[in-house]
């Protein structure tokens, strides 16, 4: 079976298209299927439609990676019924179409709670790219998180609409340090290492997500939200390649294994890290509820807060 896997922005990004990426590269190693990399599609919907459009008659399937997926896939899926479609980290589902989604939230509550317990100047930062649904369930997560470890601690959260010009980060990241953000939580693709600059300058740390960033960088990460994207990947094909189409959205998340965890630093204090541990079981065994959006102030780079888009 002919399966093309579609990526949006860079591939090698240390982020959520690198774990994706070796999943796929992971399935055609072992066989599963034939497997034609598709990457570089810019954000513009448009340019989606016309690269799927031009790919899919060489394939039998297509496995979308990433949120921006769920405008443009479910119209390709209609336009092209003989031939099976897969969304990762998508939402949306049809007779031809099957969505897998690797709970990045679960993680990222985490990393609120850990960020609520260790932040000195009781400000804390989030920062994403763009607003597919993903990275929102992420950002209210991690809000929650923080909230539920300690509400008295104010959360600076934003987008900056890219996922990978690195110096618009720097300019993101730096101006929530002005505004005291002490720990900075980015979920971020290639634009991560404009974060990371700002956070080695002055003195931030930052929490990482989807790879281990404690392992790559220790001394900028006191932790990393991991997501295994990877195994999304994997299952989507394997599906595709047995012709099943999940009728609901199948989920990778604490409830279902070892799927997303908070890689933690060295330093950090193991009382602290069974704490962190405890929340995780209560997510596990559904004692704590995440919640889908998130309803408070947004941060912009004029370091004004609005009220946050619904």
């Amino acid at each position: 079976m002919k399966i093309a896997v579609f990526f949006v922005g860079e591939i090698h990004d240390a982020g959520f298209n690198a774990s994706a990426l070796a999943g796929a590269q992971a399935a055609a190693a072992d066989g599963l299927a034939e497997i034609t990399i598709v990457s570089g599609a810019s954000y513009d919907q448009t340019d989606i439609r016309q690269r799927m459009t031009a790919i899919l008659p060489e394939q039998d399937g297509l496995v979308f990676i990433g949120g921006q997926g769920d405008i443009a896939t479910p119209d390709m899926a209609a336009a092209f019924p003989e031939k099976r479609f897969a969304l990762v980290q998508g939402s949306q589902t049809g007779p031809n179409l099957a969505s897998y989604d690797v709970r990045q939230e679960d993680s990222a509550f985490l990393a609120g709670c850990l960020a609520a317990r260790l932040t000195k100047t009781g400000t804390v930062a989030h920062l994403s790219g763009h607003r597919v649904p993903p990275g929102l369930k992420g950002r209210a997560a991690f809000a929650a998180g923080v909230a539920h470890a300690d509400p008295s601690v104010r959360v600076l959260t934003g987008f900056c609409g890219t996922q990978d010009d690195s110096a618009v980060t720097y300019r993101w990241a730096s101006a929530q340090i002005e505004q005291g953000a002490d720990i900075l939580f980015t979920m971020l693709n290639g634009a991560r290492a404009g974060a990371v600059r700002a956070c080695r300058e002055r003195g931030m740390l930052q929490i990482g997500n989807a790879l281990d960033w404690v392992e790559r960088d220790p001394e900028v990460f006191i932790a990393s939200a991991i997501a295994r994207i990877d195994t999304g990947v994997r299952r989507a094909i394997e599906d595709m390649v047995a012709g099943e189409v999940p009728g609901h959205i199948v989920e990778f998340g604490l409830a279902q294994g070892e799927f997303v965890a908070l890689s933690l630093g060295a330093d950090i204090p193991a009382p602290l890290a069974s704490e962190i541990d405890a929340f995780a079981d209560g997510i596990r065994r559904g004692r704590i509820l995440l919640p889908r959006a998130y309803d408070g102030a947004e941060f912009t780079l004029d370091e004004m807060p609005c009220d946050a888009p619904q």
